[in-house]
């Protein structure tokens, strides 16, 4: 009778065992799923908020809607702060605008009745005094041109607009920018652009080629000449640009791109060291970019790489910023 007694016993707390194990198997599936349900949903609320999206709230006390109503909070406060800093880049691109052609028209007035003060005062202290203004005022005309690269620098300014463009009109606007300065030099611009199409945004394309330029003139000898040649490739457009100056040391050929860099070497020519930091990043926000062949006392050869087709670019989508 006890061994009949005993093994009913343990056949109940077997079966009880059993139920206990589907309980807790039950539970915990109905667990895992609700876990991976909070964690889908999540997941789903963070794809709209980084697609700029609001999340819908469930009005319950589970955490899934309180990281939901979080994050809609947080999305909401990235707007503000958004739209805040956007409309102080405007309103300081604009000011920096008007500023800097508020002074350019003065100035250049400026320059315009020393160089006619020096003509009529050929000979005698008149045309000293005339030409010290005249070398002063080119002076300030290069600080407030840098003055306004480095803002655009320090404030993101500069938006980019990539559209199918002639490589030629590059050329032209970047070979204006410096024509005044290669005349002073009788330095001459040997020119082979072609007849290519890039995916580009012409205005500051033309800023960038028009810095490279600006530094194979600087940098080149009395009389010397600069050749400028467009290389097509299957992917890209090469725009190549050849000065017979001092060239560029191998250790320093990396260090030329940084913000500010200045070589040693060129410590007694005018210059913040921005102008190729611009170089770089305005080809790298349209997906293209710019690589350095020197050799010292044998020239340099900067080669400016632009996208030929839309989808390299990013098409016309919104304009982007550095």
């Amino acid at each position: 009778m006890g061994e009949r007694m005993m093994a009913g016993y343990i056949a109940i707390a077997a079966a009880a065992a059993v139920v206990c194990l589907v309980a807790i198997f039950a539970a915990r599936r109905h667990y895992e799923k609700r876990v991976k349900e909070t964690y889908r949903h999540l997941l789903e609320t963070l794809d709209r908020a980084l697609s700029g999206k609001r999340g819908d709230v469930r009005f319950d006390e589970s955490m899934d809607a309180a990281l939901t109503e979080r994050l809609n909070r947080l999305l909401r406060a990235y707007d503000v702060n958004h739209d805040a800093a956007g409309q102080e880049r405007d309103a300081m691109k604009t000011l920096i605008s008007d500023i800097s052609h508020q002074i350019r028209t003065p100035l250049a007035n400026i320059m315009l009745y020393s160089d006619l003060l020096r003509e009529k005062e050929a000979e005698g202290k008149g045309a000293a005094l005339a030409g010290r203004i005249r070398s002063q005022s080119e002076k300030l005309d290069f600080f407030m041109k840098e003055l306004v690269r480095t803002s655009y620098i320090q404030q993101e300014m500069i938006s980019m607009s990539p559209s199918m463009t002639d490589v030629e009109e590059i050329v032209d606007m970047a070979c204006q920018m410096v024509e005044l300065a290669a005349m002073k030099k009788n330095i001459t611009i040997l020119r082979n652009s072609g007849d290519e199409r890039c995916c580009a945004d012409s205005r500051w394309t033309a800023e960038a080629l028009g810095n490279v330029l600006d530094n194979a003139v600087k940098y080149s000898d009395e009389g010397a000449s600069v050749q400028v040649e467009t290389v097509p490739y299957e992917s890209f457009v090469c725009i190549r640009v050849r000065d017979f100056g001092p060239g560029i040391r191998e250790d320093e050929q990396g260090k030329i791109f940084q913000r500010f860099y200045r070589s040693d070497d060129v410590r007694d020519k005018p210059g913040f060291g921005i102008g190729l930091y611009l170089v770089r990043e305005i080809l790298g926000k349209q997906g293209g970019y710019v690589k350095v062949e020197s050799e010292p006392g044998k020239g340099t050869t900067m080669k400016l790489f632009l996208p030929r087709y839309e989808e390299l670019a990013g098409g016309n989508g919104p304009e982007r910023y550095l």
